[in-house]
């Protein structure tokens, strides 16, 4: 089935929003890490979407979209989606709160512990294909065979849902000049775009993506949709090798710039994490601070502002045991 036409979420939108996610979850904290300010040279925000049930934003897009279902799809049992992690957590998360089933194809050599989460939560997990891109596909054809609605990693309730992070972020600073946030397929920053204009505010928006995953930046820069060949990164979130028609317009439209790190940047960026305010976070979720250091080096974006304050999107602490201690591990050795 075809993705719904993307409509961003309005004020009162996001309100609607909120009331359904905060039945589910509280707020997650916002907060000013002096050790991070200490490191970054300005004032640093970092909004915690490590802390919701699953330990990812998703969580939020999937009980919007679960709360919408019913409606949008009378009779159905359940739905089909593809995931590299965070999404199937949330999918699983909110379908078995609404009695629906859930099936997620990841591709195979995924996280173990991402797709352990899944199955804990009630998901179905196949595996198939090399990367997220096939796994897409799979989960497509299967969908007709199964007789369960196909989910796209894009659509107007997981924006609405995601949104509700942002909404939560700017209303407790709204003094924030630039929020540095991930992109995997683009509902996050979408999210961020659209809380940004709904509140009236003129914050900037740098989307933060993996150089071996650079299709969105790509895209930004040609001004059309840019798919790769591979999607090669240790954060698995990033992995996108064909961007959303959908996202890419918004991006395109309400966001500063793109920034390309590599992956020994964004695991100096976890290390940060840890040592400085002692959290976990994926390698998705540590690639903005990655970015944020980079226009440190480069004296570019806030660093041209003098007294700028910058909010980082930590969206997510789901990372294997061995790949985490490795990254830890790498730096001791360094």
């Amino acid at each position: 089935m075809p993705a719904m036409p993307l409509n961003l979420p309005t004020l009162a939108d996001l309100d609607a929003a909120a009331e359904t996610v905060y039945a589910a979850m509280p707020p997650t904290p916002q907060i000013p890490w002096p050790l991070l300010a200490a490191r970054a040279g300005l004032e640093v925000w970092v909004k915690h979407e490590n802390h919701t049930p699953i330990g990812a934003f998703k969580v939020r897009g999937g009980l919007i979209y679960m709360d919408r279902f019913r409606a949008a799809h009378p009779g159905a049992a359940g739905i089909i989606t593809a995931t590299r992690g965070n999404h199937g957590q949330s999918v699983a998360y909110a379908a078995r709160a609404h009695g629906l089933e859930a099936v997620v194809v990841v591709p195979q050599g995924n996280s173990v512990e991402k797709n352990a989460a899944m199955r804990a939560f009630g998901g179905e997990l196949i595996e198939h294909g090399a990367d997220f891109q096939e796994a897409r596909e799979f989960s497509g054809r299967l969908a007709a065979d199964r007789g369960l609605v196909l989910q796209g990693p894009y659509e107007e309730p997981l924006v609405h849902g995601v949104a509700t992070y942002a909404r939560e972020l700017l209303t407790a600073a709204p003094h924030l000049d630039t929020i540095y946030v991930p992109i995997g397929m683009g509902s996050g920053i979408s999210g961020c775009i659209a809380a940004r204009d709904a509140l009236g505010l003129t914050t900037r928006i740098v989307g933060v993506v993996a150089e071996g995953a650079p299709s969105y930046a790509l895209s930004f820069e040609a001004g059309h949709a840019v798919p790769t060949n591979r999607a090669e990164t240790m954060a698995d979130g990033l992995a996108c090798r064909v961007p959303d028609d959908d996202a890419l317009e918004i991006i395109r439209a309400g966001a500063e710039r793109i920034i390309t790190v590599d992956d020994t940047a964004i695991e100096a960026a976890m290390r940060a994490y840890f040592q400085d305010i002692h959290q976990i976070a994926e390698g998705a979720g540590a690639a903005p601070l990655a970015a944020l250091l980079q226009d440190r080096e480069a004296g570019a974006g806030p660093y041209r502002r003098p007294g700028a304050a910058v909010g980082l999107i930590l969206s997510g602490g789901n990372i294997d045991r061995p790949l985490y201690t490795r990254v830890l591990a790498d730096g001791a050795a360094r």
